[in-house]
């Protein structure tokens, strides 16, 4: 698997990139011998259609990769890999056609190409090399690009290899990399130190529940970041069908994602005091699951009435979200695969997130468009604040009726985050089909454009 950018050679082939209302242009201003091998080989610069234009000797005089149409790009995050995708193995430099305002974003999508997924089958990811065109910041790239490979290849693990333990491992070996400390409560050592509901949720599994921690930065605005670490969700005694426990094993995309984006703030130096927290555990059926009817008692003290075992991650996260607030952070994230809701609401390509600083959202907007990583501001609406009170407890897991259920959840998380400025996100984390840039699987959504819009949000 290669995520970096090839060093410049004198043997790296020229690539044209040609999108299809400029063809006729570009052919043209080409000797005959090259017009004609254009046509016969039917090149038309649709996306991701590939030509390689012989020379005089046994290398290729340039390059072509079909950029397509405006409409048709549109619809793709990164148009250039599938003409990436598609090239021969070789190393390849950017001669012509990418605008400029496009081109961090279409050399991130190329080195994603190189991602392949093969810890239990070999893979063939792209073969095709990239050197770093001049006026990207290649560094940075190479650094996104690791950081996404992490998410992906935490959350296509199997929960097999991939339950609270595996999350913890993989969080320590982040942590020492980048010089980091790390320190986790498990099991009944939770109880003792007031994380109840993280407890009570991973209790039945195999694997004990757990709080891992993780500290870095001793100057800087402070930033928390917590993330669902529900490395397998089959309903607890709420069971979920076979055809929604499927893809459980994506349930600690919170976590992943978490992970990734801290992974970036180290890698890049970013001068702030990062925290962060992953609630790991696995929600489990024994006969000492907890149950619909259980009222629990939060680390903040608040009660929580359980009408639905499955609506899990907002317990687990509620703890962690108390903890994060008792050390006055300038900021805290969240992020988490919590509700279908938000599936329905905005499908599975955009992350949506909540925050009640305009200022922020109009940050982040920018910066998704910017690092071409979508998210949608969703409202914490304040009117539907009583549908999460039960009457019998402070508050329920799982309010009756269905409607509006990521806000419902969202509104929920807040009521533990006290005063501290709060940034919700409620993603999906996995990629359904195989896409430019993105193969099928656990992808990252929200970090690159958190990570863009911090510097402005907390004034580095």
């Amino acid at each position: 698997m290669t995520l970096t950018f090839a060093s410049p050679s004198d043997n790296s082939v020229p690539l044209h990139v040609i999108a299809q209302p400029d063809l006729d242009d570009w052919v043209k201003d080409q000797p005959d011998a090259v017009q004609n091998w254009v046509t016969n080989n039917g090149f038309t610069g649709a996306m991701g259609q590939t030509l390689l234009v012989p020379g005089t000797d046994d290398a290729p005089l340039y390059a072509l990769a079909g950029y397509g149409k405006p409409a048709g790009r549109a619809r793709k995050r990164f148009p250039l890999a599938a003409a990436a995708e598609a090239l021969p193995k070789g190393t390849y430099h950017i001669a012509w056609g990418v605008p400029k305002d496009a081109l961090e974003t279409e050399c991130f999508g190329w080195l994603m190409t190189g991602y392949a997924f093969d810890r239990y089958a070999s893979q063939s990811p792209a073969k095709a090399r990239l050197v770093a065109p001049d006026g990207i910041d290649a560094a940075r790239l190479e650094v996104l690009a690791k950081a996404e490979a992490l998410i992906r290849d935490l959350v296509n693990t199997p929960a097999s290899d991939m339950g609270p333990e595996q999350l913890q491992a993989a969080s320590e070996g982040l942590a020492q990399e980048f010089g980091a400390s790390c320190s986790v409560i498990a099991g009944d050592a939770l109880l003792d130190q007031n994380f109840p509901m993280i407890h009570t949720v991973g209790r039945a599994a195999a694997q004990e529940p757990r709080l891992i921690e993780m500290n870095w930065g001793t100057t800087g605005p402070k930033l928390t970041l917590v993330g669902k670490g529900v490395c397998f969700d089959t309903g607890g005694l709420n069971l979920k069908p076979g055809a929604s426990m499927g893809l459980m094993k994506k349930d600690m995309g919170g976590a992943a994602n978490v992970l990734g984006l801290a992974r970036m703030i180290m890698a890049l130096k970013l001068p702030l005091q990062l925290r962060v927290l992953i609630p790991a555990v696995e929600n489990s059926v024994s006969g000492n699951a907890f149950r619909p009817g259980d009222i629990l008692t939060s680390r903040k003290g608040l009660t929580v009435e359980i009408n639905n075992t499955d609506a899990e991650g907002r317990l687990v996260l509620a703890d962690a979200l108390a903890l994060a607030d008792e050390g006055t952070p300038d900021l805290v994230i969240s992020m988490a695969t919590l509700t279908g809701a938000a599936r329905v609401a905005v499908g599975t390509d955009l992350a949506p997130y909540f925050t009640d600083s305009d200022n922020a959202a109009d940050a982040l907007t920018r910066a998704a468009r910017k690092a071409a990583d979508p998210v949608w501001r969703m409202p914490f609406h304040d009117p539907y604040e009583g549908l999460i009170e039960p009457g019998i407890a402070d508050l329920d897991n799982a309010p009756a009726g269905g409607f509006g259920g990521s806000i419902t959840a969202a509104l929920f998380l807040r009521r533990f985050v006290g005063d501290s400025r709060y940034m919700h996100f409620d993603i999906f984390s996995w990629q359904r089909s195989n896409e430019p840039g993105r193969s099928k699987g656990g992808f990252g959504q929200g970090p690159r454009a958190l990570l863009t819009a911090l510097p402005e949000m907390l004034d580095l």
